[in-house]
């Protein structure tokens, strides 16, 4: 009976201690992106995000919180646009643009009050074709990747999250020609819960 005492004590402390080292859930928001480059207005848009992170503790401060989320940004090209690419595009049907990325953010956090924490991280975003499957996009990746920067805080309130942040994009995304340099923008508000 002691042992059997012993052992139940011993697998209740693993679980309460793991259940404050990994924790998982759910979130989702809105995107506020533009696109700098002569080609696009200089003016953030509406567009959404819906994914899933993980919060790994680091202690009793930091923790890292990795995810994977769908983005839709929406942006609005210029007149710009048809004089750049004028070979390339002679219709005036394409003003407004929706881009489609995966995102994998890897974010670093660290609490500075009980419900306040400030993050910093990466990401990597991978364009989305939507007439191509999703192994089929991972295959080009590399070459239309966009890689960010990421900045932000987050209120921590019990199980529930409500967070904004800053991404900025440091290469071009820009698959036709290097003519014009096109680098993402985002501000980012939602909500998450964890389990």
């Amino acid at each position: 009976m002691k042992k059997i005492s012993i052992l139940t004590l011993i697998v209740t402390a693993c679980q309460l201690s793991y259940g404050q080292f990994f924790k998982i859930g759910p979130k989702a928001g809105v995107n506020l992106t533009k696109i700098t480059g002569q080609s696009f207005d200089d003016q953030f848009n509406l567009g959404y995000y819906a994914g899933a992170f993980v919060e790994i503790g680091l202690g009793s401060k930091w923790y890292l919180q990795p995810e994977v989320l769908f983005n839709e940004n929406s942006v609005r090209r210029t007149n710009d646009f048809a004089a750049l690419y004028n070979t390339l595009l002679n219709t005036d049907s394409l003003r407004n643009i929706k881009l489609k990325y995966l995102s994998i953010p890897l974010v670093l956090g660290y609490k500075i009050a009980n419900v306040l924490s400030l993050e910093g991280g990466a990401q990597y975003g991978i364009k989305m074709n939507e007439h191509e499957t999703l192994l089929q996009n991972g295959k080009d990746a590399f070459k239309t990747g966009d890689f960010s920067l990421l900045a932000g805080a987050q209120i921590r309130l019990s199980r529930f999250r409500i967070h904004a942040r800053y991404a900025i994009g440091l290469n071009s995304i820009n698959d036709i020609d290097n003519r014009d340099q096109w680098k993402n923008q985002t501000i980012q508000a939602g909500v998450g819960f964890v389990f």
